[in-house]
């Protein structure tokens, strides 16, 4: 019988990462992720358990907040995605199934999802040609999620800086169709 290895594969062998003028995007292929949901009666319980493991606070509503570490971005009612670097073999559902265990449900998406990092000053416009969200600096700033689709591809969309830099999850499956989409998108920007 034939070896029938499975090897880890990027979800972006089709692209590279862009730079333009004033406009980058570069995938995140380092992170380890996992969603998590507070189990029934439990919210208040995993708040304080997320508190004490990584000092942050759990964004209640559409959010992102950072801890040690760590960023816990808001996903749904009871619902976060949890964000880290893959350092040294962290693995974050084993870490937060520790951590959480009889308060959460947890559940890997490292291989089922992709972040990319788009920033630089025509960052907003681009997105805002497919992303039916008010950008504007006003109304999205630094911390802010939202939970909606690029083009036709579901993302949740949140915004890191005020340079802008924005971070974009979404289905590995659905990465080339992305980038696509970005692409010609910000043809007209040099890119």
């Amino acid at each position: 019988m034939a070896n029938q290895t499975l090897l880890a594969t990027s979800a972006f062998l089709h692209w590279k990462p862009v730079k333009a003028l004033n406009f980058t995007v570069e995938p995140r292929e380092t992170l380890t992720m996992a969603s998590f949901a507070a189990a029934k009666g439990k919210k208040d319980a995993l708040a304080a358990a997320i508190r004490a493991a990584y000092g942050a606070d759990l964004p209640k509503g559409s959010g992102r907040v950072e801890g040690n570490g760590i960023a816990f971005v808001w996903a749904g009612p009871d619902q976060w995605l949890a964000i880290a670097e893959r350092k040294d073999g962290r693995d974050l559902e084993s870490e937060l199934k520790a951590a959480l265990s009889g308060i959460a449900s947890v559940v890997d998406q490292s291989d089922g999802r992709v972040v990319v990092r788009i920033s630089g000053s025509d960052a907003r416009a681009i997105l805002a040609k497919g992303i039916p969200v008010d950008l504007d600096a006003r109304a999205f700033k630094p911390g802010n999620v939202a939970i909606t689709h690029a083009s036709h591809i579901g993302v949740i969309l949140w915004q890191i800086d005020d340079k802008p830099t924005y971070e974009v999850a979404l289905f590995r499956s659905y990465v080339d169709s992305f980038a696509h989409w970005l692409l010609d998108s910000a043809a007209e920007y040099g890119v």
